[in-house]
């Protein structure tokens, strides 16, 4: 059992109510829960010491004892006195579960990878988690779209209904803990009687054992198997997102709750178009002639095509924003823009004719880089953008 004084384990003042020893338990809890804390055995010690606090100090009985008497009078017993400290995990979840509003404190705030959890009054396991990568293409995510994935994972045993059992009358009810799924343990201290209770050992908290196994699962309820799932993929989703599906994980063992099913987003690169946050971004190449007399032309988009005007006189480095055009937020109206990035080609070789045409052009005043005093660099026209 925990040493350190129990108010200093929860954080609170030897005056503190009883709601505000709850919300310091429920702290400490979360903080340190075993799902969260896999492998560490400090994390878990504190779990229960913080579950230890807890039991005395919300029991007005045993705190007063313990206000009076301290770690003093836990000494004087052969049982652990307060009994705080021969709690095990089965314990803690069954006792204090309704200060989280369900069978076990934390299936609200972890996504579980398994485990056990209440139904009926009864533990019922818990399927893991499964994990899968979606690769969707940039059409996709601007405008949502719908995958049927084919999933090898745990599902239920067609032949025993996910029971386990060969047939109904291979079930009978537990005779240790006589169905309830559950014992107790009645032990006497120096400050009365102190009443834990823990999953029942023989049939593992389902309150039923069963006689004869189905011969497929043998007895686990699941088999291995494949199922098609439909996911449907809102617009705007982005690389490394994670979507989640309940339910659509393992199946559990003998009829408990199935896990979830993870989705991780993957972009497949466009051949064109680059991603940046929401907007799009393509790079155009046009010739000088067609920068310095104007053109229209047509540019990719998400959506498809799109014709752009290109005024007389075009600079390199000049954006042209095609406004809606690009990426959707997820779950918003608001959508990117298509930002067209304006890059002027020159030719590497040149026949006779060409050359002669651009030497009698080389002397014009009008072919001679001369910036005006209000032309903006690239940067500073990409920085008025965004501001």
């Amino acid at each position: 059992m925990s040493k350190r004084d129990y108010y200093d384990v929860l954080g609170v003042a030897r005056g503190a109510d009883a709601e505000e020893i709850k919300k310091a338990y429920r702290k400490m809890a979360i903080k340190y829960h075993p799902d969260k804390n896999q492998g560490d055995k400090d994390a878990e010690e504190k779990f229960k010491e913080a579950a230890e606090a807890y039991e005395v100090l919300s029991n007005p009985e045993k705190r007063q004892r313990y206000n009076q008497f301290g770690h003093a009078a836990n000494a004087q017993s052969a049982n652990g006195g307060y009994g705080g400290g021969g709690m095990n995990m089965d314990d803690i979840f069954s006792q204090f579960g309704d200060i989280f509003g369900g069978g076990s404190p934390f299936e609200g705030f972890f996504g579980g990878g398994g485990g056990r959890q209440s139904q009926g009054g009864r533990r019922v396991a818990r399927g893991s988690n499964l994990r899968i990568k979606v690769r969707l293409t940039l059409e996709e995510i601007a405008n949502g779209t719908e995958k049927k994935i084919k999933v090898n994972k745990q599902v239920i045993c067609q032949t025993c209904e996910g029971t386990g059992a060969k047939d109904k009358s291979s079930f009978q009810t537990c005779k240790t803990c006589g169905g309830q799924g559950a014992v107790r343990r009645v032990t006497n201290t120096i400050l009365g009687q102190m009443q834990t209770t823990s999953t029942c050992p023989t049939c593992n908290g389902e309150g039923t054992t069963i006689t004869s196994k189905c011969t497929v699962c043998h007895g686990d309820g699941v088999v291995r198997g494949e199922e098609t799932i439909s996911i449907n993929v809102p617009a705007g989703v982005s690389e490394g997102m994670q979507l989640s599906m309940s339910g659509k994980g393992n199946a559990a063992p003998r009829g408990g709750v199935p896990g979830d099913l993870i989705i991780l987003i993957e972009e497949i690169p466009h051949e064109t178009l680059k991603r940046d946050g929401n907007n799009v971004i393509y790079d155009l190449h046009i010739s000088f002639v067609d920068a310095a007399l104007g053109t229209s032309i047509e540019v990719p988009t998400i959506d498809g095509k799109a014709k752009i005007k290109i005024d007389p006189g075009t600079q390199g480095g000049k954006i042209l924003r095609l406004k809606g055009k690009g990426v959707p937020e997820v779950n918003s109206y608001h959508r990117g823009d298509q930002l067209v990035h304006i890059n002027i080609w020159t030719p590497k070789a040149l026949n006779g004719e060409e050359r002669a045409i651009l030497e009698k052009l080389q002397d014009s005043p009008n072919f001679k880089p001369n910036p005006g005093k209000n032309e903006k660099s690239f940067f500073e026209r990409m920085k008025e953008y965004f501001e």
